[in-house]
């Protein structure tokens, strides 16, 4: 099983820019499913972005057109460039690595977008 840790959160302005990042401790290159999810407040954690194993990519409505997800498998990384944030895309960002024997996330990264 890999243990992830996500980095790049933070505190921006509506309009602004965050690219999240993800270190996986092993590959996740025949991983299933690789990607990004949230969860706000008092709401349920819902899917932002992933990649399965095919290369298919898969985003949100609520996305699209601003977010891109992307991977590193030299690096064992998973990356979210997140732009023209909105002060609804404020929630806590995991990131998740499913494969044959595990189903791995991360412990979050905070992301608020406020003026």
């Amino acid at each position: 099983q890999v243990q992830l840790v996500e980095s790049g959160g933070g505190l921006v302005q509506p309009g602004g820019s965050l690219r999240l990042s993800c270190a996986a401790s092993g590959s996740i290159v025949e991983a299933i499913l690789i990607g990004w999810y949230r969860q706000a407040p008092e709401k349920e954690r819902e899917l932002v972005a992933t990649i399965i194993r095919s290369g298919r990519l898969n985003y949100a409505d609520s996305v699209k057109g601003r977010f891109t997800i992307s991977r590193d498998n030299a690096k064992n990384m998973l990356y979210l460039q997140m732009n023209s944030l909105k002060p609804e895309d404020t929630a806590v960002y995991y990131c998740r690595v499913w494969s044959v024997d595990y189903d791995s996330w991360g412990q979050g990264t905070q992301v608020t977008v406020s003026p």
